[in-house]
């Protein structure tokens, strides 16, 4: 399969859809499928036309996680000796493809996971950067670094215990069990169950409410819950304060109110 394939997107009414696209090997990670999708997702980040991204998987897994047979990253020369060069080209390399759940969780509007199947390692460290996580019934949700001998990357480590709470984030990583789609929703590791033939369905729907919203606000909206994890209460309040100062100050704002008043629904353009 060639580089230009491992990554499929399909934009539809504001929403961008970038499907995984090594389903033979259940999405597994490697350097050029990365590569591209940080490509794709820094694209998105900027296109203004677009107001939701999906993320998902190819055939019947999300991602089994990275490509032990391939890699996240080329093996630079002299990485397997002691040597400080070796280690530091490998870890560099490694760091910027993790650059795909930094841009997943900061990118100025809303991030969907669709997760069917397998969500292993670091492709569950990929659905885990989305703002949210649909699953089908099928879904099965592991760390999975332990069995290889690894202490886990693509932002698994903040994102799990941000969304699950220190204990329970432990208890993933250190024994590294599967967790069923019903198990998952109950812990508060995925937002939505739904039946295999609805997902597709259901992803869009929300997608597309989201996408064809109002754009602005989202932005916005998604700065102050990234801040509400980190800052303190006195900095999330003075964000909060600009940031619906300048969603008051947008054409958004004045179709929802005008709406309002007609008792219509609101015609969001994104500005």
């Amino acid at each position: 399969m060639s580089d230009a394939t491992l990554v499929i997107a399909r934009r539809d009414a504001g929403v961008l859809t970038l499907t995984l696209n090594r389903p033979d090997s259940l999405n597994a990670l490697n350097g050029p499928l990365l590569q591209q999708l940080r490509a794709a997702l820094e694209e998105a980040a900027e296109t203004q036309d677009v107001g939701a991204v999906v993320l998902t998987g190819a055939g019947r897994a999300f991602s089994s996680g990275g490509d032990l047979r391939e890699g996240a990253t080329s093996r630079p020369a002299g990485a397997e000796s002691s040597g400080a060069g070796g280690f530091e080209d490998w870890s560099d390399r490694l760091r910027a493809v993790m650059e795909c759940s930094r841009i997943l969780h900061r990118m100025p509007k809303p991030t969907i996971a669709m997760v069917r199947g397998a969500a292993a390692g670091a492709g569950l460290a990929l659905a885990a950067a989305c703002d949210l996580r649909i699953a089908s019934e099928s879904a099965v949700f592991t760390t999975a670094f332990v069995k290889v001998g690894f202490s886990g990357d693509f932002g698994i480590t903040y994102f799990l215990t941000r969304l699950v709470g220190t204990a329970r984030a432990r208890e993933l990583m250190y024994l590294s069990e599967k967790i069923a789609s019903s198990e998952a929703l109950r812990i508060g590791l995925v937002n939505r169950v739904v039946a295999e033939t609805e997902l597709e369905s259901t992803t869009a729907t929300l997608a597309g409410q989201i996408g064809n919203g109002p754009r602005v606000a989202y932005r916005y909206m998604k700065r102050n819950l990234n801040a509400a994890e980190e800052g303190s209460l006195e900095e999330l309040l003075d964000l909060e304060a600009q940031h619906l100062t300048r969603t008051r100050m947008t054409e958004d704002h004045k179709e929802a109110v005008a709406a309002f008043l007609q008792k219509r629904p609101a015609a969001f353009k994104g500005r």
